[in-house]
């Protein structure tokens, strides 16, 4: 072999090297997962803070977490909000209010707009929260006992109705694919004009197309007990974000 075609062969070597690395490189970053979506998430359930007696406890971690937490961030990225505003929507498609406190005018409007341009909402709206929290009832800090959506309800034409003759103690709503922990649950009735919305299991889960979007709503909360969660309740809550959040892409 001359040294010119060794020169060659040398620098083709080098070449196919280099190439060999690029497109492992390529491979791997094709491999990365993506962005998780991001989850707007809101309301007196303390799903992200968990509950402590006060704020320096919640930010140096001493307080008791939510275990919905973690779950939660295994597929989305949190972006917690105070008020529902364009602007906070803004670039979210999936939202998760938990137990919210009362909504005002525009809030209600706000939630309307972003649902019907294509918002997917899950909705958990206990009539009777059942779920012990270490704080006293009149505490700002405790998640509210009773949920206080009407306006918004009646205006995708849906009634929240509760009975107060029915016997306390967790149940196990059977949907099929999952079982949801309910305790005093209320149940949802659909007025004549709301064709878009369908209710299951006795009336406590409640599917409504609004415009371009989907909301999946609970009667009770249950589910999110934050001191003792039910053996169910990480699959339920599990099944309940896919039908809310994935159904329909």
């Amino acid at each position: 072999m001359t040294l010119r075609t060794f020169a060659k062969a040398a620098f083709g070597a080098v070449l196919l090297t280099l190439a060999s690395g690029c497109g492992a490189q390529g491979s791997a970053s094709a491999d990365e997962p993506g962005p998780l979506p991001q989850l707007g998430l809101m309301g007196s359930i303390p799903i992200y803070w968990g509950e402590s007696a006060s704020f320096s406890g919640i930010v140096s971690g001493e307080g008791e977490g939510h275990w919905a937490r973690a779950q939660l961030e295994a597929d989305y990225s949190i972006r917690l909000l105070d008020v529902l505003d364009p602007a906070s929507l803004d670039g979210l498609r999936f939202l998760l209010l938990a137990q919210p406190r009362a909504l005002s005018p525009g809030e209600n409007v706000a939630l309307d707009d972003w649902v019907r341009k294509g918002g997917r909402l899950l909705l958990f709206a206990d009539p009777l929260l059942t779920g012990e929290s270490h704080f006293a009832i009149g505490d700002r800090r405790r998640p509210q006992d009773t949920i206080l959506l009407s306006p918004i309800l009646s205006h995708w034409g849906l009634e929240l109705q509760f009975d107060d003759s029915q016997p306390a103690g967790l149940q196990l709503l059977d949907t099929g694919p999952a079982r949801i922990p309910v305790n005093l649950a209320g149940r949802f009735a659909a007025s004549p004009e709301a064709s878009g919305c369908t209710m299951g299991s006795a009336g406590i889960l409640a599917r409504c197309s609004i415009g371009a979007g989907r909301v999946l709503a609970l009667a009770d909360a249950a589910i999110l007990d934050l001191h003792h969660p039910h053996p169910a309740a990480a699959q339920a809550l599990g099944w309940l974000t896919e039908q809310a959040f994935s159904r329909g892409k």
